[in-house]
């Protein structure tokens, strides 16, 4: 399915802000299952100065820096994007039987002998959003038993914390720390997969985050996905032999080519849609609005 994002971002502020620096994470990434078409990124008012790059975990990035005075700031990304749904077994199959025991991937991820092992083992340990609180390994282990499979496991992880916690966009913030999230079991996408991810890091796994889009509009005779209209977030954790399997806890799925894959990193520190510092401006109110559609051609 190819789709059309159109992303905007906008901030009003109630002084004047005589300059500013941003780094934009609003590029959809090249993948096995997804092709990226044309893209723009349009600013109002027009940076002085712009750069492209692509960070650390292969994200495409791109930096600006207004140096006029100015009290309203508007940043646009538009492009298309081919997903396909990856090859991935569904939830419940019998394909998920053989996938190693966890405690194998635990053991392999400890001591990485292949360049693969070496680069997953960097999404075994703490990061600055996701701090492991000692009581996300008792909760992990209720689906990590001894010797189960890793993706079985994974799975019933994954709908454990979809149906024991509360979607709830006022619970909490982007600072909300996970062992917050795992007292109260309420929050949004971005404290779901934190969390998740909290549980399979305290068990010596490699999980990362992940942020995209969903579709908005679903096709006929599919639900709508809590997260729409937004940026959303999910995670990813490495299985050898199998690679990188993608989960959503918020909606309780595998992805499938209504998940666009716009960035990866340790949390969403990694993967932040605009952040950046400005220079006066006093409070501000700020808009984000989405929206995903399949392309007509």
């Amino acid at each position: 399915m190819i789709y059309h994002v159109v992303h905007v971002t906008e901030y009003r502020y109630d002084e004047p802000v005589s300059t500013s620096h941003h780094q934009l994470c609003l590029s959809p990434r090249a993948a096995d299952h997804q092709i990226c078409g044309a893209q723009e990124i349009t600013i109002s008012p027009a940076p002085v100065v712009r750069r492209e790059r692509i960070d650390y975990f292969g994200n495409r990035c791109t930096h600006v820096e207004m140096q006029e005075p100015h009290r309203q700031l508007q940043v646009v990304s538009r492009f298309d994007v081919d997903v396909r749904a990856a090859a991935r077994p569904p939830s419940g199959s019998p394909s998920l039987s053989p996938s190693p025991r966890w405690e194998s991937v635990r053991d392999a991820l400890a001591r990485p002998g292949t360049p693969e092992l070496l680069d997953a083992c960097g999404f075994t340990f703490e990061s600055p959003h996701v701090q492991i609180p000692s009581r996300a390994r008792e909760y992990a282990l209720q689906s990590f038993s001894p010797g189960r499979p890793l993706l079985e496991a994974l799975l019933d992880l994954t709908a454990r914390i979809h149906g024991e916690f509360t979607y709830d966009s006022r619970a909490t913030t982007v600072s909300t720390p996970v062992a917050q999230v795992l007292s109260h079991r309420r929050g949004v996408c971005q404290d779901f997969a934190h969390l998740q991810i909290a549980c399979l890091r305290s068990l010596g796994l490699a999980a990362r985050y992940v942020s995209g889009y969903l579709v908005t509009t679903p096709p006929p005779g599919k639900p709508k996905l809590v997260g729409a209209d937004a940026s959303h977030a999910w995670l990813s954790v490495y299985c050898p032999g199998v690679d990188w399997i993608d989960v959503d806890p918020t909606n309780n799925l595998i992805p499938d080519d209504r998940h666009i894959t716009v960035a990866w990193g340790r949390d969403f520190g990694d993967v932040t849609p605009m952040r950046g510092v400005i220079l006066g401006g006093g409070t501000h109110d700020v808009r984000v609005a989405v929206d995903v559609t399949p392309r007509q051609d």
